[in-house]
């Protein structure tokens, strides 16, 4: 029999067929197209074992994973492997609890973009920060995996499957992440719906018209006084990647993320550059 990357021996025997059964999209190459399930594989990839998420990928690849159920702090799912009974797998993060979660939303409902974004149905790349900053991930570091299979290590090939369809299920409903942390679509908007509007901001990309015969005698008059131009005037505050959000974003992915999405930290950096 063949052995892990950890020197464990693993069977070969090939899974028993599934008629109906949850299959990726993607049949090669990454799995996962937004930024939120990338994100969430990406950690797979960096805390889990190469070669067990390996064969699990074949697993979801295949259709070997029956069905998943998807609760607050819980996913259940049914795989098929060799065996005629399939194994059922369970995968647990900690859920948000409700003071957790009325921060949570007073922290969204203060912030006219984010808002905007998840009643519009959007994942705005910015909620992972707005999670971090307030001590609460939106994606896990570690989970909690069971299998009823009978390999020991984590994960096993039939945890892995469930977790690359989990993958392709946020693909399709953002709002999975967010339920699985304790706040379904219909209760998170609910909730959002609920809350006083956010306070007005001034758009830093607004001029105020007026039209040019009112202004033939003050058009080349400087707005403030030639000896102050030396002083910084008080400005509305604006992210850096203001611009990345007022254009259209251009249909380039790396790693199948939006170029977009990738560019937003260089422009933060830009903005807030390293003291030497």
């Amino acid at each position: 029999m063949p052995v892990d990357s950890e020197g464990r021996w693993f069977s070969t025997s090939a899974p028993i067929r599934v008629d109906g059964g949850l299959a990726v999209r993607a049949k090669r190459g990454k799995i996962g197209e937004q930024w939120w399930s990338r994100r969430f594989v990406d950690i797979l990839e960096q805390t889990c074992d190469a070669g067990r998420l390996a064969r699990g990928r074949a697993y979801a690849r295949k259709g070997q994973v029956i069905d998943f159920e998807l609760a607050p702090g819980r996913v259940a799912g049914r795989v098929q492997g060799s065996r005629p009974e399939p194994y059922r797998v369970t995968i647990g993060i900690p859920a948000f609890d409700e003071p957790q979660w009325t921060t949570i939303l007073a922290a969204l409902g203060s912030q006219a973009l984010y808002r905007a974004a998840l009643l519009a149905g959007d994942m705005p790349h910015e909620l992972v920060d707005l999670f971090e900053e307030l001590g609460l991930p939106l994606f896990p570091s570690r989970l909690d995996m069971d299998c009823t299979c009978p390999d020991w290590g984590k994960p096993c090939k039939h945890v892995s499957a469930v977790l690359y369809v989990l993958a392709e299920a946020f693909d399709d409903d953002p709002f999975l992440v967010l339920a699985w942390r304790g706040r379904d679509r219909a209760e998170l908007l609910a909730a959002l719906r609920g809350l006083p509007e956010p306070v007005e901001t001034i758009d830093p990309l607004s001029v105020e018209e007026a039209p040019l015969e009112s202004r033939l005698s003050d058009f080349y008059t400087p707005a403030i006084s030639l000896s102050r131009l030396r002083e910084r005037p008080g400005l509305t505050a604006a992210p850096p990647e203001l611009l990345l959000r007022v254009l259209d974003a251009p249909q380039v992915r790396v790693r199948h993320i939006p170029l977009v999405d990738v560019l937003r930290p260089a422009y933060r950096d830009l903005a807030d550059p390293p003291s030497a």
